[in-house]
């Protein structure tokens, strides 16, 4: 088959295209280099004496060259937003947006680098061979359940902070509007009973912060319904979370788990009908965070829930993971944490709950990206967090 080649004339009167057109990263010198003088510092002969150092230190590393600010984004390209597959070079465009995120919102400098391998162990090889460059890896965008092992496997072999925002980013911006939401309706987390839609990376991240902050009980659905202990088919990731969730051992479809619920929270790209947000508990939250077409209709929701949160910019109560990931690594950055423990994603999740305040309404239980305390305030709880956990260098 014959493929017409592609007018980029005709892609630019696209806006989004016309924005792309030449990427949006640039590396930029910090450093002048006017004369020979300056040449003779910042490269041969000068530089050698710093490498010197660095080669008898190591740790000098972080004080004399960029690692300790910068971030890798690393992806396979196999579940890009709410695209899929689309393999490393369909992915490049949203890396770039991760690392233009990091810089914008946290003064964090970040690589995209997209992996044309999908196997686990080449993957975690390829990036610990190239973790001495950097600071912290991020991961994005890698399918479940392989994701999980490959972090798992990449915080054990690095002494740098690994994060998979998909898991961890949205698992802390929930936790913090789920803190909110609660104390709106007068309730605390023991006390709410919520549902979760999706057991892929982010779903079983939320339900695990959400069970390690305390809340009352949690149940989990996959395409196949309600996950519960002894259901066959199971993968080892969803038979872990079994056994750890589902006190009341609820079986059958995600609407029949919703009945008496206070709380839904989706992260699967499916359905909800409105009839089975209607048979919640009164003051009912639901969060619900596909994108960008959500579970059930914003407006259909409110019909009967007390909060409504989205994943959508377009609705009150943005569930944005650009809430949580600058400020996380801002803080392990500056401290030069070894890892991102459970702590300090809790940390994180209090204090962008604490930045809405006593402001917080049905329309406010989380605040905007774009508003200029979020960063500071995740970077400051997670910095202090990480001295507690003793993971901190610095």
């Amino acid at each position: 088959m014959t493929v017409s080649p592609v007018s980029l004339e005709s892609l630019d009167l696209d806006p989004a295209f016309a924005l792309h057109r030449g990427g949006k990263l640039e590396v930029r010198s910090t450093i002048p280099v006017r004369d020979a003088d300056d040449l003779s510092l910042a490269y041969t002969p000068g530089v050698a004496r710093v490498c010197t150092a660095i080669a008898d230190t190591p740790d000098l590393v972080n004080d004399y060259t960029w690692v300790s600010n910068v971030v890798a984004v690393v992806s396979d390209g196999t579940a890009v937003l709410g695209l899929g597959d689309i393999g490393p070079a369909g992915a490049m465009p949203v890396m770039e947006g991760k690392a233009l995120l990091f810089k914008e919102f946290g003064n964090v400098d970040a690589v995209p680098i997209c992996l044309d391998c999908t196997d686990a162990d080449a993957i975690v090889e390829t990036i610990v061979r190239l973790a001495p460059s950097f600071g912290g890896i991020n991961l994005e965008d890698i399918s479940a359940p392989r994701c999980f092992e490959i972090e798992e496997r990449l915080r054990d072999l690095l002494d740098i902070p690994v994060f998979h925002d998909d898991q961890h980013g949205t698992a802390i911006v929930v936790l913090a509007a789920l803190q909110n939401a609660a104390r709106l309706t007068g309730r605390s987390l023991g006390e709410l009973r919520a549902v979760v839609a999706g057991a892929g990376a982010s779903g079983v991240a939320v339900s695990r912060i959400l069970m390690g902050a305390g809340i009352g009980d949690i149940a989990v659905s996959d395409s196949k319904g309600v996950i519960y202990a002894g259901r066959e088919g199971l993968n080892s990731v969803k038979a872990a979370l079994a056994r750890d969730s589902n006190k009341l051992g609820l079986t059958g479809s995600t609407e029949q788990a919703l009945a008496g619920a206070d709380v839904f929270i989706g992260l699967s790209g499916s359905t909800v009908s409105e009839e089975a947000i209607a048979s919640m508990a009164p003051d009912a939250i639901v969060f619900a965070l596909s994108n960008p077409t959500p579970e059930v209709e914003p407006a259909v929701a409110a019909r009967h829930a007390r909060v409504v949160a989205t994943g959508r910019s377009d609705h009150p109560n943005q569930i944005n993971n650009v809430l949580a990931f600058p400020g996380v690594f801002r803080g392990a950055l500056d401290v030069r944490a070894t890892a991102i423990t459970e702590n300090m994603k809790v940390a994180a999740a209090t204090a962008l709950a604490e930045v809405v305040g006593d402001d917080v309404s049905e329309a406010y239980v989380i605040p905007s990206p774009f508003d200029a305390r979020v960063a500071p305030a995740v970077t400051a709880a997670v910095a202090r967090q990480a001295r507690e956990d003793g993971v901190a260098r610095k």
